[in-house]
């Protein structure tokens, strides 16, 4: 797991490529991200990720959200339409960056 910080926001991606392991060390690990907003890198995993794997992130990101942070899964080539419209999930580590700051606008902005 590879854990990169940029101003307020983290950027978490699997190194191993082992799906679970990576969920629950985010998940364990879960206390010293929370005050920031969270990307999770999912890019290395090409075709072999399910949309019932990444609903087992609904959880944390549900709980983030609650506590006014932002919660961004970044997949490419995925039917987005597979899950829920509060899950937010996205083909590009940009796309993750921009729908940051503008959660982090309307969360200024009081919305």
């Amino acid at each position: 797991m590879k854990v990169e910080q940029k101003e307020h926001t983290i950027t978490i991606k699997d190194t191993q490529g082992d799906f679970n392991s990576f969920l629950t060390k985010v998940s364990d690990q879960y206390k010293s991200f929370e005050n920031h907003n969270i990307i999770i890198d999912l890019l290395g995993y090409k075709d072999e990720i399910e949309a019932s794997e990444l609903k087992l992130f609904l959880p944390l990101s549900k709980k983030h959200k609650k506590a006014k942070k932002s919660f961004v899964v970044v997949v490419a080539d995925f039917d987005y339409n597979a899950l829920p419209e509060k899950f937010t999930v996205v083909p590009s580590l940009l796309e993750a960056h921009d729908i940051i700051e503008m959660e982090e606008i309307e969360r200024d902005l009081g919305f």
